[in-house]
């Protein structure tokens, strides 16, 4: 018999392997020199800022914990795969299946022993990097001086422990899942663990090494099930967040028993790993399910139903007063100052005259409408653009304070259109000009703003100092990147702004600040070509030795990457500030972990019409805190962190974490104090929770007889909730009027048994001061109306059905409508003045194609049941309140171009302007007009729709020629 040898394998030849190694290495380089383009450019980044400190931080951290996780899980991992292939039988007898398999595995058994380890160290090592936060709070966690009402443990413990332990827990026990199943797999492989003939035999050494990895997971799981007895008062229940009846007298007990049940079993599996024996540990296990249903379950089932449904107020109720107290503690509600409002509904002379500064204070322009008009007076250049909606803020003129709507004029590249070449939108077009500043209760006889800061170059009442720097290179519509600065004495490529000095079209510029990190060498221009992929960044002669390349520019993204524990408030605005301007940036820090306080969705309490959908990092919340104060430098950058709530437990860890960034308030300038305000976000999220935890005793909560909501937008298209307003005011009690934030509430109800009448008012004292380093000391007082039942008092839906369905408001819309206007309803504010609660809707009309400029043409207002509709608030206030409200508004000089109008004032009697007869004639010709091309058009008479549409435009017509002559 003859044999005949297996062909020899082909070897390959040394230069194919040769370029192999040469292409990985390659590989490996290009990939490294990539990951390190990507760090270097983010250290040049922080370090530019001052912050790098944080970056090295994260890093660190990262780096750590990445470490720990991989030894933590591989190290386990590693030594249960060797353990159970060395103390393997040698002899064992095994099925021709196992062979095969274990002929298989063999070739690879070296690569496995370890890859295996290897690879679910990665995995460990990435998970435990996700969790370096939580790791860090824990080790610099701090105590609040406050113990929850259940267990007595400091709040801390809540917020710092527990989310550590029960992260550790966690992995800890998937480090021990990973090695029971790898040595169940080993000692199968091996004939340690052997199955056949109905019986499955397990050697000494795999039975010790599998009772034990068993036991230390029972154990692993004990722990977390008596950790899960905290959790119980931050989880959410059917009605509170925290424990209940059930929960303090079943659960917490069940939990305890079955905790110390799995600690019984794990020395059970440790007796086995000595005695040999199985059965007792099964058995125990067993029980343990059993067990963990009968009281986890089963026991608190029966005591819902037997024993609390029938008697839920009277068990419950001190789970109630617990969540009420831990809530307003959490949210910072707790100091409401609450008081019985019996609202006046009869308008009567001179009734406003105690109220007469904040009847001048009234906004008028309507920051979410007037940004087209604003654009249309102050862009220049088609390259500007202004925020929409505008922002609101308060100057100091003339020793007043005065309400004003701002926006800084910003860049937009996008209408560059051919001329968008990278050459100028990196280096030419690099920042916006200036501040536009009008104010927010005056109007001109056109219905435009009156502006107090306008105009290129900017001039006007805020930047009389010479000081002033208007440039913004820093702003919430700036390039994605731009490449500034050169040296002293070379030429400007940057365009300032579009106007210039004898004779020039343009005035040019270079960037003098300190900005953005240096791109002058050859090495940070080819990080900075690959980070944003642009070889011009590479070749460009433009760029020279201390050229400098701004990027993440946005006020809000710069604040949230050198404190990235803050979730940052959606409205950064921006101020004149000791003559730069600068954006204030509110921060704050949520936890999900403070005991009894109630959850809610941080998404949707801040959603309304100026943030339909905001985006957000944690959304369910129960503790929030405006810790922190961020300005952000328009000009060069620079951020500035404040901490505002030095009490914050959270911010104390954050300090310790992240040390020397951040200065206490005592550094605040006057002048930025004065632009402090009361945070949107936290605001938002305090009337949320101020709708049903509006009441102190646990009764009220259980019966929710006076559960109130946020009424949507009555001027919005769809349910969006109404915002709050910022607006100088009053309230009752009130020594002075104080720049203020508000809100109101309707009952809760909703479907057909809804109503929309107010049942509470609310506002927040916003004036921080003008002290340099030091608060008002009214700053942040929440002050409630309830208003009394005996009254019904409309709320803001009701006012505006009020308002669309009068007779002399839907005449003047129609014939606006009819002339191609557009009539857009401002925001409907609500003031406590006279007694009772005063309505006011400015009310805009722009052209409804082509050029859009909305003016401000009438003003509406409401008290009680009686509503005036007039060419300005002066009038309309004086003919709401028999022809003198004994108070000025910010309009009373203005004498406005006149415009269509209508007769009649509901409930107020006449207008002043209805005795023309002439013009109501007209007016009167045109409704009947309408209503006869209407009954035509449906009839599907064309003639006669044809007919009554000529009378129409001749009414209209002539209505407009009498108004423009002032009739």
């Amino acid at each position: 018999m003859t044999t005949t040898s297996a062909p020899n394998q082909a070897t390959p030849s040394p230069f194919r392997r040769a370029i192999g190694i040469t292409l990985a290495i390659i590989a490996v380089i290009v990939v490294s020199f990539f990951v390190f383009a990507s760090l270097y450019a983010d250290w040049l980044w922080y370090a530019q800022l001052g912050f790098d400190q944080v970056l090295v931080t994260q890093w660190t951290a990262r780096v750590v914990m990445f470490v720990t996780g991989f030894a933590l899980m591989a190290a386990p991992v590693f030594a249960a795969i060797q353990l159970a292939y060395r103390l393997r039988p040698v002899y064992a007898r095994l099925s021709s299946q196992l062979d095969h398999y274990q002929e298989v595995v063999e070739p690879l058994r070296r690569l496995g022993m370890w890859g295996i380890p290897i690879f679910f160290g990665v995995f460990g090592g990435f998970a435990a990097a996700a969790q370096w936060e939580t790791v860090w709070l824990w080790a610099n966690r701090v105590d609040t001086g406050t113990t929850d009402p259940q267990f007595q443990m400091d709040i801390g413990f809540y917020l710092f422990s527990v989310p550590f332990l029960s992260a550790l827990l966690g992995f800890l026990s998937a480090v021990l899942l990973v090695c029971l199943f790898v040595t169940v797999l080993v000692s199968y492989l091996y004939g340690s663990v052997r199955i056949g003939q109905r019986e499955m035999r397990i050697s000494k050494a795999a039975r010790i090494q599998l009772a034990v990895v068993a036991g230390l997971y029972l154990l692993v799981q004990a722990a977390s099930i008596w950790l899960d007895r905290y959790k119980t008062l931050t989880q959410q229940g059917d009605r509170i967040t925290g424990a209940s009846y059930v929960d303090d007298r079943a659960v917490i007990p069940g939990l305890t028993i079955v905790a110390i049940a799995a600690i019984i079993v794990a020395i059970l599996f440790f007796v086995t790993a000595v005695i040999g024996r199985w059965r007792f540990p099964l058995i125990g296990t067993g029980l343990l399910i059993v067990s963990s249903l009968v009281v986890g379950i089963a026991y608190p089932w029966v005591l819902t139903n037997i024993q609390v449904r029938p008697n839920q107020e009277t068990l419950e109720s001190p789970y109630y007063q617990r969540n009420i107290d831990a809530t307003k503690t959490a949210f910072g509600i707790g100091g409401l100052e609450k008081s019985d409002f019996k609202a006046a509904t009869d308008a009567e002379p001179g009734q406003l005259r105690s109220d007469a500064a904040t009847t001048a204070s009234i906004r008028i322009m309507d920051p979410a409408i007037i940004s087209p008009t604003v654009r249309q007076l102050e862009q220049y250049r088609s390259y500007y653009q202004f925020t929409d909606p505008l922002d609101v803020d308060r100057y100091q003129i003339n020793g007043t304070s005065q309400d004003t709507v701002v926006s800084v004029r910003d860049l937009n590249l996008a209408q560059l259109g051919d001329a968008n070449s990278w050459y100028n939108s990196t280096l030419v077009y690099t920042h916006g000009y200036g501040l536009v500043v009008a104010k927010g209760n005056e109007r001109t006889a056109d219905g435009n703003p009156v502006f107090l800061e306008r105009g290129i170059p900017t001039a006007g009442q805020l930047t009389d100092s010479t000081k002033y720097e208007p440039r913004v290179y820093f702003g919430e519509s700036s390039p994605p990147y731009s490449i500034v600065g050169g040296p002293q004495g070379g030429a400007d490529i940057e365009l300032d702004y579009p106007r210039g000095t004898d004779g020039a079209a343009q005035t040019k510029t270079t960037f003098a600040g300190d900005g953005g990190p240096k791109i002058g060498n050859l090495i940070n221009r080819l990080i900075y070509s690959l980070k944003f992929q642009s070889t011009d960044i590479l070749f460009s002669d433009a760029i020279n030795a201390d050229s400098q390349i701004l990027y993440d520019r946005n006020p809000k993204q710069r604040v949230e990457k050198v404190a990235p524990y803050l979730e940052v408030d959606n409205d950064p605005y921006p101020s004149v500030v000791d003559g730069r301007i600068v954006w204030v940036v509110d921060g704050y820090t949520l936890s999900a972990n403070y005991p009894y306080s109630q959850i809610v969705s941080l998404r949707n309490a801040i959603s309304d019409t100026t943030n339909t959908a905001p985006r957000v990092a944690l959304d369910d919340v129960n503790y929030m805190r405006n810790s922190v104060k961020a300005t952000v430098d328009a000009y060069d950058g620079k951020v500035t962190l404040y901490a505002w709530d030095e009490t914050d437990p959270l911010l104390q860890a954050w300090q310790k974490v992240y040390p020397s960034t951040l200065k206490p308030v005592s550094e605040m300038s006057a002048d930025l104090m004065s632009h402090v305000r009361y945070p949107t976000d936290l605001f938002k999220v305090q009337r949320a929770m101020l709708g049903t935890y509006h009441v102190d005793d646990a009764a009220s909560f259980y019966a929710r007889d006076n559960a109130w909501k946020t009424p949507n937008d009555p001027v919005a298209n769809n349910d969006v909730l109404q915002p709050p307003y910022y607006l100088t005011m009053k309230m009752p009690g009130q020594p002075a009027p104080t720049f203020s934030m508000f809100t109101s509430f309707i009952p809760a109800s909703t479907g057909d048994g809804a109503r929309n009448v107010l049942m509470g008012y609310l506002a927040v004292d916003s004036d921080a001061g003008a002290s340099a380093g030091q608060k008002a000391p009214d700053y942040g007082k929440l002050r409630m109306l309830e208003i009394s039942a005996d009254v019904s008092v409309p709320g803001p839906g009701q006012v505006q059905n009020s308002f669309n369905s009068a007779p002399s408001v839907s005449a003047f819309i129609n014939i606006l409508k009819q002339g191609q206007s557009e009539v857009l309803n401002g925001n409907l504010l609500t003031l406590p003045v006279g007694g009772g609660l005063l309505y006011v809707q400015p009310v805009f009309v722009q052209a409804s194609s082509g050029t859009k400029l909305p003016t401000l043409q009438k003003v509406l207002v409401a008290f009680g049941d009686k509503i005036a509709f007039e060419d300005t608030l002066q009038d309309a206030l004086d003919t709401l309140f028999g022809g003198d409200a004994g108070a000025s508004a910010g309009d009373n000089n203005v004498a406005p171009t006149p415009s269509p109008s209508a007769s009649g004032q509901p409930g107020t009697g006449g207008s002043t302007e209805s005795g023309d007869v002439a013009f109501q004639a007209a007016l009167k010709d045109a409704q009947q007009a309408m209503t006869d091309r209407d009954t035509a058009l449906k009839g599907g008479d064309l003639s006669a729709f044809a007919e009554a549409d000529a009378r129409l435009t001749a009414a209209v017509q002539k209505l407009l020629t009498m108004s423009a002559a002032g009739r």
